[in-house]
C-alpha cells in the first residue's frame, strides 16, 4: 500500500526522504489557498520565490507581484495574500510572482520530490483524486508559521489522510496526530480553525472573510503543479 506522511513545518522537512514521492505543500492561511483560487480563475502561472527583491525583479519582467510579510501586503506589490484578490479580472491571463512568509518557502524547500503539488481545502477533492491515481507515496508539507507547526495546516493534512484512508497508509506520529485532529473536528472545521493563532492575526488585520473562504471544501477542480519553477494547473 502507498504511504502518506506529514511534515508539520519546513524546519523538519530534512527528516523526510522526498525521493520518489509526491510533496503536497499546504499553507491554508493563505498562500496555497490563493494559488488554487488564482489558477482556477484564469491566472496563467504562479512563480514562488523566496525574497521580496526576487519578486520585484520579476515584476519588471511583466509578472504581477504578490505576497506578504507578517500577514500584511508588501509595500509596492500589486497584490497581497488574500484569495479575493485572485478573483479580480486583472489577474486573468497573467503570470504572478509570489513571496510569502511561510508558503513560498515551503514550496522551495520541497525540492527533490518527484512532483510538487499545492493543497488546500478549496481543492481537496480534486487533489485526492489526482494523487490516488499515481503509484507513489505522498509527503504533506505544512508551511506552519515561521518554523513552528500550526493548527490549520495540520487539520488539512488530517483531512487529506482521511480522504485517502482506503488506499494509503499513514506513516509516523505526525500523520496520526493530524488524522486524529481532523476526525475529532471534522464537523466544525471553521470553528476550530478560528481558534488558531494565525486566524487571530488575520482578524487583527480585519480580514475574517479570508479565513472563512479558505475553509470552503472542494470549491475548485484544479491541482496546481510545479513545472520548471512555475505553478500551473
Amino acid at each position: 500500500m502507498k504511504t502518506i506522511e506529514v511534515c508539520l513545518t519546513p524546519d523538519l522537512i530534512h527528516q523526510h526522504d522526498l525521493t520518489g514521492k509526491i510533496v503536497v505543500v499546504v499553507d491554508i492561511f493563505r498562500a496555497t489557498s490563493c494559488i488554487v483560487t488564482g489558477l482556477a480563475n484564469g491566472v496563467e502561472s504562479i512563480k514562488p520565490v523566496g525574497e521580496v527583491e526576487e519578486c520585484k525583479a520579476l515584476g519588471k519582467q511583466g509578472y504581477l507581484m504578490a505576497g506578504e510579510r507578517g500577514g500584511q501586503k508588501v509595500e509596492g506589490f500589486d497584490m497581497g495574500n488574500s484569495p479575493f484578490e485572485y478573483l479580480e479580472e486583472k489577474v486573468k491571463g497573467k503570470k504572478v510572482a509570489i513571496s510569502t512568509t511561510n508558503g513560498s518557502q515551503a514550496i522551495l524547500k520541497s525540492e527533490g520530490a518527484d512532483a510538487i503539488l499545492i493543497g488546500s481545502f478549496l481543492n481537496l477533492e480534486a487533489l485526492t483524486e489526482y494523487i490516488l491515481q499515481l503509484p507513489i507515496g505522498v509527503v504533506v508539507h505544512c508551511a506552519g508559521w515561521k518554523g513552528t507547526p500550526n493548527l490549520e495546516d495540520t487539520l488539512f493534512a488530517g483531512a487529506l489522510i482521511d480522504e485517502c484512508a482506503e488506499e494509503m497508509e499513514p506513516i509516523g506520529d505526525s500523520a496520526l496526530l493530524a488524522h486524529q485532529l481532523f476526525i475529532a473536528n471534522h464537523e466544525n472545521l471553521l470553528g476550530l480553525a478560528l481558534t488558531s493563532s494565525h486566524a487571530e492575526r488575520l482578524r487583527g488585520f480585519g480580514i475574517e472573510k479570508d479565513v472563512e473562504f479558505c475553509l470552503e471544501v472542494s470549491k475548485y477542480p484544479v491541482v496546481p503543479k510545479l513545472i520548471d519553477g512555475e505553478l500551473v494547473s
